[in-house]
C-alpha cells in the first residue's frame, strides 16, 4: 500500500512538472509547485474518496447489499504469511489519520467537513 501511494505521488509530480514545463534540473521542490499550482497530492483524493464512499455506504438501509459485503466475513483459513490488506482496513486507517469517529458518517453534514482534503494555501 505504501508502495502503491508513492508511485503514485511520483508519477502526479512527473506529470506537474512535465505539464507546467518545470525540469529537475531547475531545483524546484516539489512543496513549491504545489503550492503555486493548487494541486493537492493524489493520495489525498483518493483517501477523501474512499471515505467518502464509506459515509455513503454507512447511511445505507442495513439490508443493503453494499453494507452486506462490507461486514461479510469469509470462512475458510487464510495463506500463510502477512494478510492482505482490505478495503476496512484502509478506512480504519484514514479515520484514526482524520482524527474522526465512524459514527459521525450518519450525520452527512457532520461527516463531510472533516474527511475533506481541501487545496493548498
Amino acid at each position: 500500500m505504501r508502495k502503491t501511494k508513492k508511485k503514485m505521488d511520483v508519477a502526479e509530480m512527473r506529470m506537474l512538472r512535465w505539464i507546467f514545463g518545470v525540469t529537475k534540473e531547475e531545483r524546484i521542490k516539489n512543496y513549491y509547485l504545489r503550492e503555486s499550482t493548487k494541486v493537492l497530492e493524489i493520495s489525498k483524493k483518493v483517501q477523501e474518496g474512499r471515505l467518502r464512499c464509506y459515509g455513503d455506504l454507512m447511511r445505507r438501509d442495513e439490508d443493503h447489499v453494499g453494507r452486506h459485503t462490507m461486514e461479510m466475513e469469509v470462512q475458510g483459513r487464510r495463506r500463510r504469511g502477512r494478510p492482505s490488506k482490505r478495503w476496512r482496513d484502509c478506512v480504519r486507517g484514514n479515520l484514526k489519520e482524520k482524527g474522526v469517529d465512524e459514527a459521525e458518517a450518519q450525520n452527512r453534514k457532520r461527516w463531510k467537513r472533516p474527511i475533506r482534503n481541501g487545496v493548498p494555501i
